[in-house]
């Protein structure tokens, strides 16, 4: 399953022939219908990019190691990704950015059009006072999968499209104007600052480089290559506001502007590396001529690749374009890291070289609920290779990934779940990666004595007293575990399957039966005290739950939920505290809560992903009903097609992934079992592509905006007898049928035979 690794070169030729034969089809056939086979018009990458969707809007392919998108200088939480929809500035477009993070990095190599000299000397309190930047409209703004477009106030037109390693920019001047051309390595924003910086001119038309930095990736490097449709006439080098004479630069904050006199349009073509000069370079490759149309065409239509994964039939387009959105985010991180040479930094700092395609930026504490369980659908070219670089992090940094950032670790978020995410692939028959090596360095990031996981197998929970987010960390490592068992069990090393299965059980000490919570302990095996189930504390070291409090948390056992029905005393209770989470106020106690807590319904917070399974745990209690109306009313309140489209951080996929499951009709709530858990479908009809012939239909008779409750359901013309399918039924192809009306439909699937099982996983 290891990707074939073509030159991007001949990619690109490849795709625009392809790309002008289906032009041609669709051009001979009369019944074509727009937006079928274009499904990248249903996609907004404005979606998500106000309030605290921190999304960027820019251009990029799939997974691409180029997101080259504008930035508005402003900092704050809300500009993570460097742009946020109230903003009315824009600084400059850079190289790199982050889909949705909680953390603001990266930001690199940034560039902006200008009109007139540029005189650097003056010493700016932020970016946004550089005579350079301009005010922009958002009537004058537009963006597409793999484009990006703006008219600035100034007169300047910014169009913007990029390959796999390189973005291309193409700048309109007004007429008579004299135009320029800013390069800014110092601009940084958030926790990034620039440690050094290298300017060198090679010609007037080449300019090459690097910016190296600090910031939540304690030392990230990008190495680039610029070159110019057109020769400047002159320049200006600095480092900050110290004016430099000669063609080279070396500085912490190095910047240059180039003078062109007049001119009508300038293009510009910029290879990114991690490691060299010559892997910038190389990069430029990808691009072999100046027609931006062709580069944009090309992006475009590997766009349509990925999305025509998945075909969906409605009448309701704010719900298509919301999904189409969706799965568009999904396939933005992880990215490349390697370079076109197949080079890329390592966690250990060394330069390394391989024969296949690394991978980087793994949100993993949010990724792996959904995302990565997506990607085993729709990337399966890509797994083996996900799985080999996060083996390629262990061999370097002696542990697997927790939330690794460009050749970083930066240790952020609980538990460490690369585990489940290899355990799942491994589950369904992915074998390109060492398994007894991944085995092993599954056990040794269980056994580290680090983020609290000495404490953890010390006293079989994670004392308050000893290490913050006690409650989190032990019910995410008791989960972990399960599927490090897993893993033995599938390798038939039976000792270690024993052991890890009782480290899965872990949960249960923390469990407060007259409350009903998941509590913090005390070493001495007391609770901590006092007890607010609505208090949170973003303070990480003195919280007892990550990024929320104990309504949020105190559900996340889904390796074994009959086991946390029963710590609930039955069934009854179970559905009555489930209730009572969706119903209760929405107020959040403390003096320093988390923004992340966001997208409330009751206690239930959409917004961040803690909460992302609760709402299928009905189907386990015999009442997927409410499953159905809880699903329903989160599809239709915490996603809308504005710029404020999503009710949270977007996490690296994350929360679009939630969608894409939740909306074709069911969800990973176990992530690594190979399970997913019924909901209820969102449109007529949806074809999934899980590679080569084989499609797996999911239709809904009779949906309706009122009819959203499945009254029965039947796989390949049989009754479904269970609120469930599997990994193995989808991708044998086959149809689900839902029957669906206005009023829930009681008796189905509310048997113990129909319950999704709780630990039932076989090999593929």
């Amino acid at each position: 399953m290891t990707m074939i690794n073509l030159p991007y070169s001949s990619m690109l030729f490849l795709i625009l022939l392809i790309a002008s034969c289906q032009q041609n089809e669709s051009n001979e056939t009369p019944n074509h219908q727009e937006g079928i086979n274009d499904l990248s018009v249903w996609v907004d990458p404005f979606i998500g990019t106000a309030e605290h969707g921190h999304v960027y809007p820019g251009a990029t392919v799939p997974f691409g190691a180029v997101q080259l998108s504008p930035d508005n200088g402003t900092p704050g939480w809300d500009w993570c990704a460097g742009y946020n929809w109230a903003d009315s500035i824009i600084v400059g477009f850079s190289h790199t950015h982050l889909s949705g993070t909680g953390i603001g990095d990266l930001y690199d190599i940034l560039m902006m059009p200008a009109l007139g000299t540029i005189d650097f000397s003056q010493k700016l309190n932020s970016p946004r006072e550089a005579p350079y930047a301009s005010t922009f409209q958002h009537a004058n703004e537009t963006a597409s999968p793999g484009f990006y477009s703006v008219q600035l106030d100034n007169g300047i037109s910014v169009n913007l499209t990029s390959t796999l390693h390189t973005g291309f920019h193409e700048y309109l001047f007004p007429e008579g104007d004299t135009a320029a051309l800013v390069l800014d390595l110092g601009y940084a924003l958030n926790w990034d600052r620039p440690l050094e910086t290298r300017i060198r001119l090679e010609s007037d038309t080449l300019i090459t480089g690097y910016r190296f930095s600090t910031g939540w990736a304690k030392d990230q490097r990008v190495f680039f290559a610029m070159a110019l449709s057109h020769p400047f006439n002159s320049h200006q080098l600095a480092d900050s506001t110290l004016l430099q004479n000669g063609s080279l630069l070396v500085g912490q904050k190095g910047r240059l502007a180039l003078n062109f006199g007049t001119l009508e349009t300038l293009k510009v073509k910029v290879g990114i590396s991690s490691i060299s000069r010559e892997g910038a370079l190389k990069g430029l490759e990808e691009i072999p001529g100046w027609d931006i149309d062709e580069v944009r065409l090309a992006a475009q239509n590997l766009w349509n690749q990925e999305l025509n994964k998945v075909i969906v039939t409605t009448d309701n387009q704010p719900l298509k374009k919301v999904f189409y959105t969706a799965l568009y985010r999904t396939n933005l991180a992880p990215v490349v890291f390697t370079d076109v040479l197949g080079y890329y930094k390592g966690v250990d700092n060394a330069i390394h070289q391989v024969d296949y395609t690394r991978y980087d930026i793994f949100s993993l504490w949010d990724t792996f609920r959904a995302a990565h369980p997506l990607f085993t659908l729709l990337q399966q070219d890509r797994i083996d290779d996900m799985i080999r670089s996060m083996l390629s992090h262990y061999d370097e940094y002696g542990l697997l990934p927790v939330w690794s950032l460009l050749g970083n670790e930066t240790n952020t978020m609980t538990g460490y779940h690369a585990i489940p995410i290899i355990t799942d692939a491994y589950l369904k028959g992915f074998r390109g990666f060492d398994a007894e090596k991944a085995f092993t360095a599954m056990k040794r990031s269980a056994m580290q004595d680090i983020r609290g996981s000495n404490f953890y197998r010390e006293y079989g929970y994670i004392p308050y007293d000893k290490d913050g987010e006690s409650v989190t960390k032990t019910l995410e490592y008791a989960y972990d575990d399960w599927c490090i068992a897993q893993m033995a069990k599938a390798m038939g090393k039976d000792d270690e399957y024993k052991t890890f299965m009782k480290r899965s059980e872990s949960f249960k000490p923390l469990f407060d039966a007259s409350t009903g919570f998941m509590r913090a302990k005390l070493s001495d095996g007391t609770w901590k005290k006092p007890f607010d189930p609505q208090y949170s504390d973003h303070n990480f070291d003195v919280a007892e739950y990550t990024e929320g409090n104990a309504w949020q948390h105190s559900w996340f056992v889904p390796h074994d939920v009959p086991a946390l029905i029963d710590l609930h005393g039955g069934i009854d209770p179970f559905i009555q505290k489930l209730d009572s989470l969706f119903s209760i106020d929405s107020e959040i106690r403390g003096d320093f809560t988390s923004a992340d807590i966001s997208g409330l319904i009751g206690q239930y917070a959409h917004g961040n992903e803690p909460s992302h399974h609760i709402a299928y745990l009905y189907n386990y209690a015999g009442t997927p009903w409410k499953t159905q109306e809880k699903v329903h009313e989160i599809i239709n309140t915490q996603y809308n097609t504005s710029p404020a489209g999503l009710c949270g951080n977007e996490d690296c996929g994350q929360m679009s992934a939630w969608y894409v499951f939740s909306a074709i009709g069911f969800y990973p709530v176990n992530p690594a079992s190979g399970i997913y858990v019924i909901g209820t479908p969102a449109f007529q009809e949806v074809q999934l592509n899980t590679g080569g012939s084989t499609t797996f239909t999911v239709k809904a008779e009779g949906i309706s905006k009122e009819n959203f409750y499945i009254q029965s359901a039947s796989l390949n013309g049989q009754p479904l007898k269970r609120s469930y399918i599997t990994h193995e039924e989808i991708l044998k192809g086959g149809t689900l049928v839902f029957q669906m009306g206005a009023e829930a439909n009681t008796s189905l699937w509310n048997s113990p035979d129909a319950y999704p099982p709780a630990m039932a996983i076989k090999e593929r």
